[in-house]
């Protein structure tokens, strides 16, 4: 059945009055966006949010769907009860409203999953058995690890966009014969350049191999038209979408999906049990087995609709501030930032630097005790590509990613730069140390005890 056809029950208008609504062309607001954080110093300020590449705080939006949705919140299908009956109409159009998201083809699937990596595995579990997986090795872990090592066939990092055409090309040409899945990611989540996923979608069909888009980081930021791509699956997380309530898709061709046995066995995966035997479903619910996170698929379907409504204002402010981070930051002596295209790649708000002489775990540690700057240290998910670009530089064996986004504002991305200055001209505030809890002051007077909320 196309997702296009799916027949809605009468409509009850009510609990939806509570959603907001915003006007187009605005940048949508963040729950958080006024959070205020201690200082080591004794001060406290607003927290300047860059790690929106590992989870992007909730939108406003996002929140009063969520919260309109609650009191009649029951479990979905072959429920006859008012809550059940409209619980399940906002799971289907959740379902609608992330099928248009992307762009998809009348007949692809949404399936909802837990998040990206969840939906890969999800995939993984249902590509044939004889296939051949092409994937470079700068992906994140989740596109690299899911398919099995005996077939997976791993590519180096590309040089350049044109390059990781070629690497494709020359590597389908020498693959096996039968099924073959080309993986790559959207935006890298290391350094947020984006790869070239119309042209290597075009390379995979002349070859007769498909493609899967890892769209967790750029989905955010940049519209992905599965269609106008021409590509056969798209993974996608809601919490890097301003919907952080545990929800994910994988969105695209079902024959390869339907034909695999169930990703989770059990009720709703079914058609028939008995002595005989089990008849599976076809389509989404074949693989979405169990009660299913509806408030989840609700939180990203609000987050999906909210950012289309929004997208050129949110493409704006972006390139705004990730345009005035980058120029900050390449003004700083003993700063290095990476790339793996080169400085003129196309991007997304992500940056990766480190600082002369200092670690990345002290550096981390530092913009948060004394600047109030949330950022990320380490390899990312992602340890060979940070072994590749960190290759000349043997004593940084991690790097800091930061990640700009809808909680980023203007003086954020000074107060960044300015810290960063600060730490490579004059080094660390205070002494730090290891604890249990990571790397802080040695003599922290902040009270970084989290009290339980319930």
């Amino acid at each position: 059945m196309s997702i296009l056809s799916i027949l809605e029950p009468a409509s009850t208008t009510a609990p939806r009055a509570a959603v907001t609504r915003l006007a187009n062309g605005t940048i949508p607001a963040t729950v958080g966006a006024d959070l205020l954080v201690p200082l080591a110093d004794g001060r406290v300020t607003d927290y300047a949010n860059f790690d929106h590449g590992a989870s992007a705080p909730c939108l406003e939006s996002v929140r009063a769907s969520v919260e309109a949705a609650l009191p009649s919140y029951a479990s979905v299908h072959r429920g006859n009860g008012y809550a059940s009956r409209i619980t399940t109409q906002w799971y289907e159009r959740a379902r609608v409203e992330v099928h248009s998201f992307v762009g998809a083809r009348a007949d692809d699937q949404v399936i909802f999953t837990r998040q990206t990596t969840d939906a890969l595995n999800l995939l993984a579990h249902a590509v044939p058995a004889d296939a051949t997986v092409i994937v470079f090795e700068s992906e994140h872990h989740a596109a690299l690890l899911p398919w099995g090592e005996e077939r997976t066939v791993r590519l180096a990092a590309p040089a350049s966009a044109s390059a990781a055409v070629t690497a494709v090309a020359d590597a389908l040409r020498s693959a096996p014969e039968g099924p073959r899945l080309v993986v790559v990611t959207g935006a890298s989540n290391v350094t947020g350049e984006i790869f070239p996923i119309a042209e290597l979608a075009a390379v995979a069909k002349a070859h007769g191999a498909r493609i899967c888009l890892d769209a967790a980081q750029l989905a955010p930021h940049r519209v992905v038209d599965i269609a106008e791509l021409d590509v056969d699956w798209v993974a996608l997380s809601g919490h890097k979408l301003y919907a952080p309530y545990g929800a994910g898709a994988l969105i695209g061709r079902a024959d390869w999906l339907d034909a695999a046995d169930p990703y989770l066995y059990g009720g709703g995966a079914t058609t028939s049990v008995t002595g005989d035997g089990v008849v599976w479903a076809t389509g989404p619910s074949r693989h979405e087995g169990g009660s299913p996170n509806v408030i989840g698929a609700i939180a990203l379907a609000s987050a999906c609709a909210t950012i289309s409504r929004n997208r050129d204002a949110i493409e704006q402010h972006e390139r705004s501030l990730l345009a005035r981070l980058r120029t900050g930051l390449a003004q700083i002596a003993d700063v290095t930032t990476y790339s793996i295209f080169g400085a003129e790649a196309d991007r997304v708000g992500t940056v990766c630097f480190t600082i002369k002489g200092l670690s990345s775990t002290l550096v981390s540690a530092a913009l948060s005790a004394e600047y109030g700057i949330g950022v990320r240290d380490g390899k990312f998910c992602a340890h060979p590509l940070v072994g590749h670009l960190l290759a000349d530089a043997p004593e940084h064996g991690t790097a800091v990613r930061a990640s700009l986004g809808l909680g980023t504002t203007r003086e954020h991305v000074d107060r960044l730069v300015g810290a960063v200055r600060s730490l490579a001209t004059n080094g660390l505030r205070a002494e730090y140390e290891d604890t249990d809890h990571g790397c802080q002051p040695a003599d922290d007077p902040r009270d970084l005890h989290a009290p339980r909320i319930w």
